[in-house]
């Protein structure tokens, strides 16, 4: 499940699984969203994202979530996706800092690959039509998974975004909750307080309907 291989001619080494806690590997579980099938569910408390099946089961994945405030809940849905995408980081983050010029959209950005920050698959979140700049994305680091580590985006080992990605053929609704609480489930209100990740959607997304 972890192994090395190859996707779309890039070369993805394998995961020391041994060195992951068990509880964050990829799994089948009980549902305990009580949501739809085919919705995203994120509990950050814990730092599982879960993908509902029929028969009352849920895909469990572990993820790495936002560092200390750039952390957020509420609701959206996957709008676009891309297999492999260039990086290109926003304006902001280039102003702090300004090593990550040379990958800006006027210089086309960073190249796919496995040292991409957005890794093997990206898959961009929309709000009422428009982009929240929150991500599920692959990592090359592997071992920020369970963590809080990242700019907001929710961040998967690159095989286990590869089999979400391969899941979602549609627009599928997104629940970032604090918890699996009922009083989290009622949380409607979108709550941001991270930075954009990137500049926008790549060329050649695929848009989710």
């Amino acid at each position: 499940m972890y192994g090395a291989r190859t996707d779309e001619g890039y070369q993805l080494p394998a995961v020391p699984i041994r060195q992951l806690d068990p509880k964050f590997a990829r799994q089948v579980v009980d549902d305990p969203t009580g949501e739809k099938p085919g919705t995203i569910v994120v509990d950050t408390s814990q730092h599982f994202l879960y993908l509902v099946q029929p028969g009352g089961k849920a895909l469990r994945y572990g993820v790495s979530l936002g560092k200390a405030g750039f952390g957020w809940t509420g609701s959206a849905v996957v709008q676009w996706k891309k297999k492999w995408p260039t990086w290109t980081p926003p304006a902001e983050m280039i102003q702090r800092r300004p090593e990550l010029a040379k990958y800006s959209a006027a210089n086309g950005g960073m190249p796919p690959g496995p040292e991409n920050p957005l890794g093997a698959r990206a898959m961009y979140l929309y709000r009422d039509g428009k982009d929240t700049m929150f991500r599920l994305h692959g990592t090359p680091e592997w071992n920020s998974i369970g963590k809080n580590a990242s700019s907001g985006c929710v961040r998967f080992i690159n095989q286990d975004i590869i089999d979400l990605y391969g899941r979602v053929n549609g627009a599928a609704p997104v629940f970032v909750r604090a918890n699996l609480s009922p009083a989290a489930r009622m949380t409607a209100v979108s709550f941001r307080t991270a930075e954009p990740i990137d500049a926008g959607v790549p060329e050649g997304a695929e848009l989710l309907k």
